[in-house]
């Protein structure tokens, strides 16, 4: 045979010293734990490997939630050969031999290949494209799992080409459920009676946030480390136990939880919720977030959230980024945790931003207003004979310092500031401003005087 394969069809059975998590992994969809959203009974996906009819897809969701196990369930029920690789360790040889083999396959023995490819975003984009031809022409049905956003880690045309399905945490009432089947599966630990109380239970739930591998290694270390019960000879695992085998608790995060968890956290302060923001700034602190980025976040959220309602935001907020950046961790959290209190707390207008965008798309879209004579630079020799700055009112020496003077040739309203905080007196001022100009407008015309606007 010019090509052999390298990969066994089934899943492989896992070795008696593999981790508890690969020994209980599930060999049917009766034993799989969660993500009834797309793989419940009925559900598209579901029905898709059952009937072996499934297109490319790629599996995202956090570690632990289930990605590789339902890839292998997938082994377990297709006709086709089932290749494996790994981004970790896979190179584009690994990939590309993998395809030929799968090509030769086709032709010769009309037989197609899955090609499931774990961590598929540790492949870059290069490598990526490696594929593209393969899935587009048929020769792989491609299964991708991995811990991050699609959308950015992966190349678009392979995006578009496969079916993206996400993949949620677990519940408590999953992770229960796996916890208690470890007692009693044969798989687990034959030789040991093993029994968890409700705060054990209760603890791994909350602790493991919805990482059943995480769950399940926790229970590992418990039932490994714990004496049976002398007489009874039961291993009994308390609360005590479950913190001992789980001494610190992990943030999940990476690029995803980057962006998931700074937009929490700029809409908690927009939300003028002080207790989220500080929440999501803890995550973010615990998950080894630099915390000037976390500073430049909050000047940009004083001056477009807040702006001139509470003005005092912007210069608490780049008071704050420069001394993050003069102290460094682990003080630089009290003086994030003050910013962000304070711009949760004041009072919120993005009028300032909202003006500026306004301007923006008026100068893209339309006309640009050239500079009236009077208002352009006067102070260079020769500029007098351009007719430059003729003309100009200089606002000092008119009462209220309100010249009578217009400063664009076709005027527009782009600030207009909301009742909220010191915007608030901004807004009755431009009315007061307002007013005072109609009354000079309306006294000169009666006296026959050039009007205002002229």
């Amino acid at each position: 045979m010019l090509f052999e394969d390298t990969a066994a069809s089934a899943a492989p059975l896992p070795a008696t010293n593999a981790p508890l998590a690969a020994r209980l992994r599930p060999a049917s969809f009766d034993e799989y734990v969660g993500q009834d959203h797309i793989v419940g009974r009925g559900r598209q996906l579901r029905r898709a490997i059952e009937a072996d009819r499934f297109t490319s897809i790629i599996l995202y969701g956090p570690p632990g939630v289930g990605k590789t196990t339902l890839a292998e369930l997938i082994a377990n029920v297709t006709e086709a050969q089932f290749d494996r690789l790994s981004a970790v360790s896979a190179t584009v040889k690994d990939a590309r031999a993998s395809i030929d083999q799968a090509r030769y396959r086709q032709q010769v023995q009309d037989r197609r290949t899955v090609l499931f490819l774990d961590e598929i975003h540790r492949f870059n984009k290069a490598q990526q494209d490696v594929l593209l031809p393969a899935v587009e022409d048929g020769t792989i049905r491609l299964i991708g799992a991995t811990t991050e956003n699609p959308f950015f880690h992966i190349v678009g045309p392979l995006v578009s080409r496969a079916q993206i399905f996400q993949l949620r945490a677990l519940a408590p009432s999953d992770i229960t459920s796996l916890l208690m089947r470890a007692c009693d599966d044969d798989r687990a630990f034959p030789d040991h009676r093993i029994e968890i109380d409700d705060d054990a239970l209760d603890f791994w739930c909350q602790a493991c946030e919805g990482d059943a591998r995480r769950a399940l290694t926790a229970f590992e270390i418990a039932v490994l480390t714990t004496e049976p019960d002398s007489r009874s000879g039961i291993i009994a695992i308390d609360c005590e136990v479950a913190q001992e085998s789980l001494q610190q608790k992990a943030v999940t995060y990476g690029d995803d939880g980057h962006y998931d968890t700074i937009s929490a956290f700029i809409k908690s302060m927009r939300g003028s919720d002080p207790d989220a923001a500080v929440y999501w700034l803890a995550k973010m602190l615990e998950a080894g977030e630099d915390p000037v980025f976390i500073a430049r976040r909050i000047v940009i959220f004083a001056s477009e959230d807040v702006g001139n309602a509470d003005p005092r935001a912007i210069n608490v907020a780049v008071s704050a980024m420069q001394a993050v950046q003069m102290i460094g961790m682990p003080e630089a959290r009290i003086i994030l945790s003050q910013a962000c209190t304070y711009c949760a707390t004041a009072p919120k207008s993005n009028a300032a931003y909202v003006a500026v965008d306004k301007a923006i798309a008026d100068v893209r879209e339309n006309r640009v207003q050239p500079v009236p004579g009077y208002l352009r630079d006067a102070h260079y020799k020769g500029a007098s004979g351009l007719g430059h700055g003729q003309g100009y009112d200089y606002p000092h020496d008119a009462p209220e310092a309100l010249a009578e003077q217009t400063y664009l040739t076709v005027p527009a309203t782009y600030y207009e500031p909301v009742n909220r905080g010191y915007e608030q007196r901004i807004r009755e001022r431009l009315d007061y401003w307002a007013s005072l100009k109609e009354q000079k407008k309306e006294g000169e015309v009666d006296e026959g005087q050039t009007n205002l606007a002229s």
